[in-house]
């Protein structure tokens, strides 16, 4: 069986929203890290240090000298755990770079969105575990330095590498471990739709989801995800206290039962954006492919239509293509297609 050593070197690869954030939380409770990470992100730490904000509160500044950080990617040599944080789009180059300088023994632990993305590192680093991970919560980049985890929850990864857990877990970051990842992630893939309709409005998540039109939107994404997993025989896990099919049904409530209900569920602040509102702010690519995507695709192998799933991945292409940032669509906007 695979096993992390005593106090670990840690490594961050892909030093972006989560990986600064859940770094930063990690070199907090005292675990030895190193983030990698693009130039333009090390000259903004290097300038403001660190600083951790969460939607409770419960802050914290890192100075700059504590932060060990480098664009060059043997900093992967010498790492125990290697938490893989970059987009979908970059999984292949992140892969075999660990395979070309990170050690035989190092543990390699997905936490990027969508459901493929393990099994794609997998056939790139060679003979390393690679352990399937999801990060349930926000995290923004809010500039200067500052990452705000804006919902709550606790990472999930998968069992099966002794130590990995303890070697993750800390204060103000949550870790525990799960025997069905497949399950998990389909899980999180089903609340994550709703990111693409968070870019599509421009709204804060917390907004959004007090408008019942966009929550209907939701709940019809939804609706058509769990119909699908039904047909090809997956039973999700919740990514919420909420057993996965009365997410829908919660969600079309009146708004003032809505947001009761909501409150026993998660914790989410007015500074919370989805991070595709986030690529499409900075201009950059989209997980889209990773989320809207992977339900199409299985939609595909099963005989059956997403028609609201394809209409939202149509709009977000057509707003990555145009690289104007979020379009600031309506919910007659969305559903204009279907």
């Amino acid at each position: 069986m695979n096993a992390v050593a005593d106090n670990p070197s840690i490594v961050i690869a892909g030093a972006g929203s989560i990986g600064c954030y859940v770094g930063g939380r990690l070199l907090e409770a005292g675990r030895r890290v190193r983030f990698l990470g693009r130039d333009r992100i090390k000259a903004e730490l290097a300038e403001h240090g660190l600083q951790l904000t969460r939607f409770d509160d419960t802050n914290i500044a890192l100075p700059a000298a504590d932060i060990k950080m480098s664009s060059a990617m043997e900093t992967l040599a010498g790492a125990d755990i290697i938490l893989v944080a970059v987009k979908s789009g970059n999984t292949a180059e992140i892969g075999e770079a660990i395979a070309a300088h990170a050690p035989a023994h190092a543990v390699v632990v997905s936490l990027q969105n969508g459901v493929t993305n393990a099994d794609r590192l997998s056939q790139h680093v060679g003979d390393r575990p690679v352990v399937a991970g999801m990060v349930p919560f926000n995290v923004a980049a809010l500039g200067e330095g500052r990452f705000h985890q804006g919902t709550s929850g606790t990472i999930l990864i998968a069992e099966g590498v002794t130590g990995l857990r303890d070697g993750l877990n800390c204060a103000n970051l949550e870790v525990e471990t799960s025997d069905d990842m497949p399950a998990v992630m389909w899980g999180k893939l089903m609340i994550n739709l709703n990111n693409a309709l968070n870019a599509l409005s421009g709204l804060p998540l917390k907004q959004q989801l007090e408008n019942a039109g966009w929550r209907g939107l939701m709940a019809d994404q939804i609706a058509e995800a769990m119909a699908l997993l039904k047909a090809a025989g997956i039973k999700p896990k919740p990514a919420t206290p909420l057993p996965p099919a009365l997410i829908p049904f919660v969600l079309r409530l009146p708004t003032p039962i809505f947001r009761i209900v909501a409150a026993q569920m998660i914790k989410i602040d007015p500074l919370a954006r989805s991070s595709m509102w986030e690529d499409l702010d900075k201009r950059r690519s989209t997980e889209i492919d990773e989320l809207q995507g992977a339900a199409l695709e299985l939609a595909g192998q099963v005989g059956m239509e997403l028609p609201l799933c394809a209409r939202v991945a149509e709009l977000v292409k057509a707003a990555d293509a145009a690289k104007a940032g979020s379009p600031g669509l309506s919910v007659e906007d969305v559903r204009a297609g279907v």
